[in-house]
Parts: C-alpha cells; sequence; structure tokens
C-alpha cells in the first residue's frame, strides 16, 4: 500500500523530549505523538492508483493554498510572538542511546541519589507522554516557528476532494463516531462533481437536450426511412410480383373466336396475341402454362377456333388441339397492308405465298378495281375467312375484293366515288385509335382539303410518309423522310389525298370517310400509342403542346421508337 509520507517534526525539539523523557521527566515541545488509548481503529484500505493520483493532486493543490496563505501573511504586520523563557545553558552531555521501547518504570540508573541536594528546576510543562499515561489529552504546544494566523476555511484542491476525504486528516479513534474509511465515489457522484457549478448564470433555467436529441434522431430515422422506402421500392415490387401467381382467367371462356398463329410466331409473340384478343388474362399465364407443359408444346400456323376470357391452360390445350384448327381459315385484321395479308391468307389456305404474289401482281382491272387503282391495296376487305379448299390464289383473292365491294355498297358508296372513299378510309383507318376518334380524323382531313380552312392543303400524315418507305406497321418518321420529294406518299410535300391506299380498311373507317363529325380541327396528335388517346386543336399553340405531350410519352416508351 503507497501512502503520503507523514509530516516530520522538528529534530531539535524531538531530541529534547526525548532527553526528558530518558530523565524521568515530561516531553516539553509535544514533538513525541503519544499513541491514544481506546479500540484499535480498522486499518485503512488500499488506495488504488486513481484514489493516489488524486491524492498527490489534492497534496499539490494544498501546498499551494498553504504557500499562498504563507506569502499573504508576510505582506501584513507580524503579530507580536509570546516570550519564550530562556532555557539554563548547560554543559552538553552526550545523549544516551535511544531506545524505541517505551520503559514500563524509571531506570534505576538513573534516578538521582535522595540525600544529594538538587538545584532549584523550573517547572517543566506537562508532556503529551505524561498526559498519555494519566488518561489526559495532550497539550498543545504552539511551534515557535509558525505564527499564529486567523483559521482559514478549509478548500479543497479539487471537487474530488469532498467526496474522497483528506489523506492528511487524521481519524481519531477516541471519539463517539469515527469518520468512516475513505470510499470510493459514484459515478453520479463523480460527475456532479466534475460539473462547473459556475456553467450557468443562478437565474437561468436549465437547458433540456434530451427532448430536442431524440426529436432529431427520429428525423432522420423517418429521412432514412423514406429514402429506403423509395429507393427499393421497384425492386420488392419485383420480388413480391415475382411471388404472386400471374393473371388469368377462369374455365374456357364464352363465345367464339378465330385465333391465327403466323410462320415465325414464338410463344412469346403468341401470348401477346392473345392478350391482344382478350383471350388470356396476361402473357405470364400463358407462358406458365407452356413452361409446365411436358413435352413441350410445338406449335403449327393456321387458324384455330378460340374463346374469350379463357384460362392459360384452356388456351394453350385448344392450340394443342387438332380439332380446333379450322382448315381453310385465315383472319385478317382492319389495317393490315396487302404485303402483310398475303403471308396470313397462304397460312390459313395452305396456298404457297409465291402463288399468292404472283397472282396479287396482275393487273388491278382483272379484280374490277378503279381505273386508279395501281394495285390491291386498299381492297381486301379485313375479316375472317374459312374457304373453299379447292380455291386456288386468284379466286382467294377474288373472294376478298368482292367482300370489300359489299361493305362500300353497304356504306352507301357509288361505283364512281369507290376510289377516293378507299384512299380516305384506309388513311383514317392507319391514323385512328379509338372508335370515336375515327370520325373526328376524318373531319380533319377533309378540312384540310379545303383551301379556305387550309391554304397548303397538305395532310402532313406521318402514315402516308411511313408506308411510302415501306414500313407498314408503324407511323413514326424523321426529319428527313418527311421532306423527301422522292416518296410520292409523302403528304408533307405533296398536296392533296396520297397517290393510293395505304392499308385496307373495314366497315368503321369506311363508315367516318362517308360521314365524318362536324368540326373545325385541323390537327390531331396520337399521344399514347398504347391507348389510343388522340388530342385534337385547331391552332398551332394548342397543337405544340400536345406535340409536347407525345414527345414526352415516347421518351418513356422508346420501344416504339
Amino acid at each position: 500500500m503507497t501512502q503520503l509520507p507523514p509530516e516530520h517534526p522538528d529534530a531539535d525539539a524531538l531530541a529534547a523530549d526525548w532527553r526528558a523523557m530518558l530523565g524521568g521527566d515530561a516531553p516539553t515541545t509535544g514533538a513525541v505523538n503519544t499513541p491514544a488509548t481506546g479500540p484499535t481503529p480498522p486499518p485503512a484500505q488500499p488506495m488504488t492508483r486513481r484514489e493516489i493520483r488524486e491524492a498527490e493532486q489534492r497534496a499539490a493543490a494544498l501546498a499551494e493554498a498553504e504557500s499562498a496563505a504563507a506569502a499573504a501573511t508576510a505582506g501584513t504586520a507580524p503579530a507580536p510572538q509570546p516570550a519564550v523563557p530562556a532555557q539554563p545553558t548547560t554543559a552538553p552531555t552526550p545523549a544516551p542511546e535511544l531506545q524505541l521501547r517505551r520503559p514500563q518504570t524509571a531506570p534505576p540508573s538513573l534516578a538521582e541519589p535522595s540525600g544529594a541536594a538538587q538545584p532549584a528546576v523550573p517547572a517543566q510543562p506537562r508532556s503529551a507522554f505524561d498526559a498519555h499515561l494519566a488518561g489526559e489529552a495532550p497539550p498543545v504546544v504552539p511551534r515557535p516557528d509558525v505564527a499564529p494566523s486567523a483559521p482559514a476555511p478549509a478548500t479543497s484542491a479539487s471537487p474530488f476532494a469532498d467526496l474522497l476525504g483528506d489523506p492528511h486528516q487524521s481519524v481519531d479513534p477516541m471519539a463517539d463516531d469515527p469518520e468512516p474509511v475513505r470510499r470510493k465515489p459514484s459515478r453520479a457522484e463523480r460527475r456532479a462533481a466534475a460539473s462547473d457549478p459556475y456553467d450557468h448564470h443562478p437565474d437561468e433555467k436549465p437547458r433540456r437536450r434530451g427532448a430536442w436529441g431524440c426529436l432529431v434522431g427520429l428525423l432522420i430515422v423517418a429521412a432514412l426511412g423514406v429514402g429506403a422506402f423509395f429507393f427499393l421500392q421497384g425492386p420488392i415490387n419485383a420480388v413480391i410480383e415475382r411471388f404472386q401467381p400471374a393473371a388469368d382467367y377462369e374455365g374456357t371462356g364464352t363465345g367464339e373466336l378465330v385465333f391465327m398463329i403466323h410462320e415465325g410466331d414464338t410463344g412469346e409473340s403468341i401470348a401477346s396475341n392473345l392478350v391482344d384478343e382478350d383471350v388470356v388474362a396476361s402473357t405470364d399465364a400463358f407462358l406458365e402454362a407452356v413452361a409446365e407443359a411436358d413435352p413441350s408444346p410445338v406449335f403449327f400456323p393456321g387458324a384455330y377456333q378460340l374463346a374469350e376470357q379463357m384460362s392459360a391452360q384452356a388456351a394453350l390445350d385448344a392450340l394443342l388441339d387438332p380439332a380446333k384448327k379450322l382448315e381453310n381459315t385465315f383472319v385478317l385484321p382492319e389495317g393490315t397492308a396487302t404485303v402483310d395479308a398475303l403471308p396470313r391468307i397462304s397460312e390459313g389456305t395452305g396456298i404457297p405465298l409465291e402463288e399468292l404474289q404472283a397472282a396479287a401482281a396482275e393487273p388491278p382491272a382483272n379484280y374490277g378495281l378503279p381505273a386508279e387503282a395501281t394495285s390491291l391495296e386498299g381492297f381486301l376487305f379485313p375479316a375472317t375467312y374459312t374457304l373453299d379448299p379447292n380455291l386456288d390464289a386468284h379466286a382467294v383473292l377474288q373472294t376478298l375484293v368482292d367482300r370489300q365491294f359489299q361493305a362500300l355498297d353497304e356504306a352507301g358508296v357509288a361505283p364512281a366515288d369507290r376510289w377516293k372513299t378507299i384512299v380516305l378510309a384506309a388513311l383514317v383507318q392507319r391514323e385512328a385509335g379509338l372508335k370515336d376518334d375515327f370520325y373526328k380524323v376524318s373531319r380533319v382531313f377533309l378540312n384540310r382539303l379545303d383551301p379556305a380552312k387550309w391554304e397548303s392543303g397538305l395532310l402532313q400524315s406521318d402514315a402516308t410518309v411511313a408506308y411510302g418507305t415501306g414500313n407498314t406497321h408503324l407511323v413514326t418518321t424523321t426529319d428527313e423522310e418527311r421532306a423527301d420529294p422522292a416518296n410520292k406518299y409523302n403528304t408533307y410535300v405533296h398536296p392533296g389525298l396520297p397517290v393510293g391506299p395505304i392499308s385496307n380498311p373495314g366497315d368503321l373507317a369506311i363508315d367516318a370517310a362517308v360521314h365524318p363529325a362536324d368540326g373545325p380541327w385541323l390537327f390531331f396528335v396520337t399521344w399514347n400509342l398504347d391507348t389510343g388517346e388522340t388530342i385534337f386543336s385547331s391552332t398551332v399553340e394548342e397543337h405544340d403542346a400536345a406535340v409536347e405531350k407525345w414527345l414526352a410519352w415516347m421518351e418513356e416508351h422508346p420501344e416504339y421508337g
């Protein structure tokens, strides 16, 4: 155990007390401490390194405080010192050897003979040792080299001194309630002692930082949660969709529908066509049914008898059932160009495509077309056909032409007006999307053909430009294509109706060409190619705003570019 060294008494005073004690007298200076009687004090607990360090710091602070007090005392007038009686001068005698053990009785060799005359010796003050033997309190003898001063209030070197106690303070074992042994302060006590009592104004309310800290923490957590939600929303939805069953109908469906599988169709294209015709609810459901089939299914081109809103498994079973395959049957959708219609006819009838192409190259007059016609374009009526298997290529094409003449007659179109009606109807068929828009689109083109309303006479149809470039599936064009005068179907350069039909129109387009809606529209933009939504406008400013909306949609759907 390491403790601070005790304060050393005055060496001269200590020697004088021991000489007095050896001579049988009481100590005169009180330099020799006599043991106090009473119960034995409990042994001191070992000090930790931290307590030792703190005690050394307190000792240094106390020493500094005593030095400051001594300096302050020296600056004032010293108090008068009490007179000390002069001690008689005696010849020095050799000091006897000091014994560290207190004698029980005075040694006989030190007693003076009783008969000898003794000189008068001045009374000596009662020593602490004699007082101890007598059971009295030891006398207090002031040190002559220290001037008395007013007692200074006890100050601690650090806030921890009040908690740990003064290591130089002695414990009186004779007290009724002795001071307890120093203990290690608790964490709360150390924190309270380390705080600065002068840090705040007495009238200032204590600052509460816990509530603000909790609020800031909650805001940070909330911000992180929101950011994580938006960042992970896509992946989470993908995972959810992956483990959710695909949308699907139930049962074998209702009604009747002829579905075509074309040469080169894959499972994905067949699934997409089934969804477009509302045969199945989703492509995923059909593709899952195909993947689970054993053995893997093989699809053959042709027409199949299906129904609307069938389950994916029911639709797959029907496409693989030979009894559902319709012989000599094909479907020609509205707006299909002749170059795309011939392969469909070949797939349904089994007639080689080369024979059909050769028959279509015959002079239009062989089929009874108007004199303006240069091909069969526009006069192959779109519908579902089941034909006699004995018909040849020419006879099959003639059947489709005759069906178009029938539609024109039913719409009230005179034979002399068949050509103009078919050209406009074919344009409306390619440009319009929704059913109600067919009649408005027809009115826009007719207004542009009116010099009083549209001086240039340019229809400015992207569908006609695309057809002239050989693109029969999309209606989008480039600046260079729209500026090309070599394209005879370019209605951005050539005024009036195009030189010929650009598709094979159906009944709706023919009726719209004959009975257009009333309105002042000169522009229209189909801004959503998925839904066919179209914006009609009468001024350039309105049209420009609609074009911006369409361009923004196209940026989000690059597959249409």
